[in-house]
């Protein structure tokens, strides 16, 4: 088997080699997986958290599953709780809330779920949207979309990387990676 090709960068004072894989023909991305690297994961919560200090805000709320330990240790610096939309429902879930989005990564619809109860952990609150990578925007959208049905303000977003040249001028985020077409 040959060695896949990396993209280096840098997360808050840490190097990386981030694997090159093909998403759709032409096109790759670098795959950024922060699941089981503790120090990525503190660095980069940290980092954000600091940028963060200063918003108005009552809850952090990601999506399911890698931007997990991220924004658990962002709830510990920031002393903010944490909500997770899942991708699948559960029946203890009761009346969830949900929205539709499109991942670049699985290339497929995902449902997003705000469980029963945390909707009144988010209802009235100001909350602050976190993602490990930004790339089409799609599951930021989705994200609100939960978030506004139960009644919650986004006050701001934030991410370790974004991708691509669209506008992310919107997003908290360390850092951007480059989308790589032949």
């Amino acid at each position: 088997m040959l060695p896949r090709e990396t993209y280096t960068v840098e997360i808050a004072g840490i190097t990386r080699h981030l694997p090159l894989f093909e998403v759709v023909s032409g096109v790759r991305i670098a795959i950024f997986n922060m699941l089981g690297d503790t120090f990525v994961v503190k660095a980069a919560a940290a980092a954000l958290a600091e940028r963060l200090k200063l918003v108005d805000a009552h809850v952090l709320v990601t999506a399911e599953a890698k931007s997990i330990p991220l924004i658990y240790e962002m709830s510990a610096l920031m002393g903010l709780p944490y909500v997770v939309l899942r991708k699948s429902y559960k029946s203890y879930m009761g009346e969830a809330i949900n929205a539709e989005t499109h991942s670049i990564t699985t290339g497929k619809p995902q449902t997003l779920y705000l469980d029963e109860k945390d909707r009144a952990l988010v209802d009235g609150k100001n909350v602050i949207l976190v993602d490990d990578v930004v790339s089409t925007g799609s599951t930021l959208d989705g994200m609100q979309t939960v978030i506004t049905k139960a009644g919650a303000q986004v006050s701001a977003i934030a991410a370790v990387f974004t991708e691509g040249d669209a506008d992310w001028s919107h997003v908290v985020a360390l850092a951007n990676l480059p989308v790589f077409t032949k």
